[in-house]
């Protein structure tokens, strides 16, 4: 395993071991990186996620060669030399070539023509002397095979499956789809003008380098052939694959190697491209799907690191025309306090009403900010609200509802608010993710969220696997409040998850706040390897050792200790005080388990305990003559933000229904590797209108320099 990990990356060998044996334990990524820097060489969480990748590949590949042994066996095919060739195999495509031959095949041609007793004319064939063959076919008639013809074409049955089976042919036009293979794709003539099908009209007659072609791209086409639209073939230059093939197997020019040349050509158009173009396909849809699920990783990662108002009392309003304005009142921690609907918009109007009511529940709940969903009547209401003269400052936010929806209807939302519709639980959704994002948005299935490309078409377990990593290693980054953290929160914290996370919930409910770290061991079934992984991730605030609000690892307790000790301060003291901090000596401290990694962390920690490493949340205000898609003009520069980031560039939204697309060529002047490297989710950029197609309703922007 250390070598097959060693081949793949340029990770130090010991760093890849200690690793290995770290997760062998069950610790987590977060920990890993975090609390076990020396025994990893500083490895970062990319890199251990680096190493686990490659340990499930390994542990997959050595548990297929068990299976093929095992059948081998069974069939008593089994030598020691193949079993020393399958155990040098260091891939599953070269080990399924190794194992091809010997796999029970289903009722096939070359299998009848062997019941039939030609494979002794296949091998005379194949042997290529200058054989009189129709006479050699002769001694193989019987009461099936009627005449030479039958018994020939049988006999290249057979041919056509060994030159399949042969794992240098298999390599050879592998090579072949590798390096030229075409996908070509043709509508299908009864769905040319189907409505549905327009979206995929550029693909309608499309031809292009398999390998060149984008992941965003492919992914579209075979979108569009699942749902029928068009058909997609994979295609080499024959002639060139089938002079390849006959390089490699024909070595005289007689009658038996006329025959081997249609045994190969049978081969080729029958068994090994159908097989292999499937499998090159398969493979570039693979590398689509790991480049769309690194887009929707990285926007998802943006998203829950967004910038929170922190512990502020707000006003959330989820606007609508027809059925209302929803608006609850939530305390500092996020508490439903109160909630009504307004009907500001049309056909009912009453936006005087609903400037009063604005007002008084500001002034009786003391809101300190408002946030408003960026929906359906989202402008027209952010519009109202900023008409009203507030007794005091309260800044205005205009707050995404991606995935509230789906959060007021999920078992979720229904335990926490169980006396409430939906309506009032995304209102509450709205609220609470201005105040923080990542506590909120975990409740969330990421998926839903809608920051990626082509999510439904990837593979949903590599998928889902990605996107909880990003969560959970999101949520060890920023650190929970226990004393305050929701279920959903807690479940992602490194060790917790969703068992234990309801046993804290619970305890908590019961004994009340937590008052110390070590009281988190009293949390019933929560041990001691949940309490090391989990311990330096929970935070609590105002606890009776500052530690407690820290990321210092209680292991390393002690040595903080020591260092206000050796400082003749308290701990308190000792806290925050940069001069003090600086001057430590910190070789005196390093020991057999403690080096400089974890000790200039903790000094930095001490610097400021507990710190939300997220930047605060700002006002954004768009351009206020800009209502819909027909009020933009060429040329236009406008506030925007940027609401989702793919692999072709990002889209802005701009204060209308439709999002603008600056597409890659158009976010710089030189050429663009990563469009995150130039924007990031949520961030307020400047934007120029470049075109309109209002019938199409798309919008092309640049982005402004």
């Amino acid at each position: 395993m250390i070598n097959y990990i060693l081949k793949r990356t340029n990770l130090p060998e010991k760093g890849i071991q200690n690793t290995i044996a770290l997760l062998d334990e069950d610790c987590t990524i977060p920990f890993i990186s975090r609390y076990r820097k020396e025994r990893t060489g500083n490895l970062d969480e990319v890199q251990i996620g680096e190493i686990v990748k490659y340990k499930e590949q390994y542990n997959a590949l050595e548990k297929r060669k068990k299976a093929i042994l095992k059948a081998l066996e069974e069939q008593a095919v089994l030598t020691s030399e193949l079993q020393t060739k399958i155990n040098a195999v260091v891939d599953l495509t070269t080990l399924e070539d190794i194992y091809l031959p010997y796999k029970k095949s289903k009722k096939t041609k070359a299998e009848t023509a062997r019941k039939n007793g030609l494979e002794p004319l296949a091998k005379i064939i194949m042997a290529q002397r200058n054989e009189e063959i129709e006479f050699a076919a002769s001694r193989f008639l019987n009461n099936t095979i009627k005449n030479e013809d039958e018994a020939l074409e049988g006999a290249r049955h057979i041919i056509s499956e060994w030159i399949n089976e042969r794992s240098d042919i298999r390599g050879q036009i592998r090579y072949q789809l590798e390096r030229f293979a075409q996908i070509t794709t043709k509508v299908i003539g009864t769905k040319k003008e189907d409505e549905k099908a327009q979206k995929f009209r550029d693909y309608f007659d499309w031809n292009e380098s398999l390998s060149r072609c984008p992941s965003h791209r492919l992914l579209a086409i075979l979108r569009a052939e699942n749902e029928g639209y068009i058909r997609v073939k994979i295609e080499i230059d024959d002639e060139r694959a089938l002079s390849k093939i006959e390089d490699r197997v024909i070595k005289n020019n007689n009658a038996c190697s006329d025959q081997i040349s249609e045994a190969i050509k049978d081969a080729y158009k029958r068994l090994l491209l159908p097989s292999l173009s499937n499998e090159r396909l398969k493979l570039a849809k693979e590398k689509a799907d790991e480049s769309a699920i690194s887009v929707f990783a990285k926007n998802l990662k943006q998203l829950l690191l967004g910038s929170p108002l922190g512990e502020k009392r707000i006003l959330a309003i989820d606007p609508g025309f027809r059925t209302g304005c929803k608006m609850v009142c939530l305390s500092a921690q996020g508490g439903l306090e109160h909630n009504e609907t307004i009907y500001p918009h049309a056909p009912q109007n009453n936006s005087s009403g609903a400037i009063k009511k604005i007002s008084s529940l500001v002034d009786a709940y003391k809101i300190e900010a408002i946030a408003i969903g960026n929906g359906t009547a989202s402008r027209e209401t952010e519009q109202l609200v900023k008409r009203i003269h507030f007794k005091n400052t309260i800044e205005v936010f205009v707050v995404s509802e991606a995935g509230a929806s789906i959060y007021s209807a999920s078992k979720i939302a229904r335990e926490e608010f169980p006396n409430y519709d939906v309506t009032v639980r995304g209102a509450v959704s709205i609220g609470r993710r201005l105040a923080d994002p990542l506590a909120e948005l975990v409740k969330i299935d990421a998926k839903s969220i809608g920051v990626g490309q082509y999510q439904h078409d990837v593979d949903q377990t590599k998928l889902q696997k990605s996107l909880d990593a990003v969560v959970e290693s999101c949520v060890n980054f920023v650190g929970v409040n226990i004393n305050t953290a929701s279920k959903s929160l807690l479940s992602y914290v490194s060790g917790i998850g969703p068992k234990l996370a309801e046993n804290i919930v619970a305890y908590r409910n019961e004994n009340g706040p937590f008052k110390s770290r070590a009281e988190i061991k009293k949390v019933p079934r929560l041990g001691g390897k949940a309490f090391e992984q989990g311990a330096a991730f929970l935070r609590i605030k105002n606890a009776k050792n500052p530690l407690d609000d820290s990321a210092i690892h209680p292991e390393s307790y002690s040595i903080a200790e020591k260092i206000a000790k050796d400082k003749r301060v308290t701990m308190e003291s000792l806290i925050g005080n940069k001069k003090e901090l600086e001057s430590v000596a910190l070789n005196q401290y390093i020991t057999d388990a403690i080096g400089l990694p974890t000790l200039k962390d903790i000094i930095q920690e001490l610097e400021k305990p507990g710190l939300d490493l997220r930047e605060k949340a700002k006002v954004f205000t768009f351009n206020q003559n800009i209502k819909s898609i027909a009020d933009l003009r060429e040329g236009q520069l406008l506030p925007g933000i940027v609401n989702n980031i793919t692999n072709f560039g990002c889209f802005v939204d701009v204060g209308i229904k439709e999002s603008g697309l600056i597409h890659v060529s158009n976010l710089s002047d030189s050429f663009v590797k990563d469009v995150n490297e130039h924007v990031s989710l949520h961030q307020q950029i400047v934007v120029k209108v470049l075109d309109v197609d209002v019938s199409r309703k798309r919008i092309q922007l640049a982005l402004h320099k």
